[in-house]
């Protein structure tokens, strides 16, 4: 896993909707400063999808890279438009930047 090469990723493929920065504001996507860990649908800044809001996922490793597989099917309602990561390095990759996108890292 290599949060260097997940940057690079995030940057061509999640940035035009999202950021990682601390404190930054949501774009079409919310913002995923802290998202490892944190229950889905808890941005209060954010207006989230009532299919994203009654999940009951926790942004989790393990939950982040199925997710990251197919959006849509994971959480069929979700706003997110993205047709997923389907390389494993990928997702791995872009988990391990977004678990350094904390005050935990």
């Amino acid at each position: 896993m290599s949060a260097e090469k997940g940057a690079k990723i995030f940057q061509a493929k999640c940035s035009q909707c999202h950021n990682t920065e601390k404190g930054g504001s949501n774009g079409q996507g919310p913002n995923l400063w802290g998202i490892v860990g944190r229950p889905a649908g808890t941005i209060a800044s954010f207006s989230y999808s009532s299919a994203n809001l009654n999940s009951g996922l926790t942004w989790d490793k393990k939950t982040l890279n199925k997710y990251l597989v197919n959006p849509k099917k994971m959480i069929p309602g979700t706003k997110m438009v993205f047709a997923g990561l389907k390389k494993k390095q990928d997702r791995k990759d872009i988990i391990a930047y977004l678990s350094s996108c904390s005050d935990n890292a």
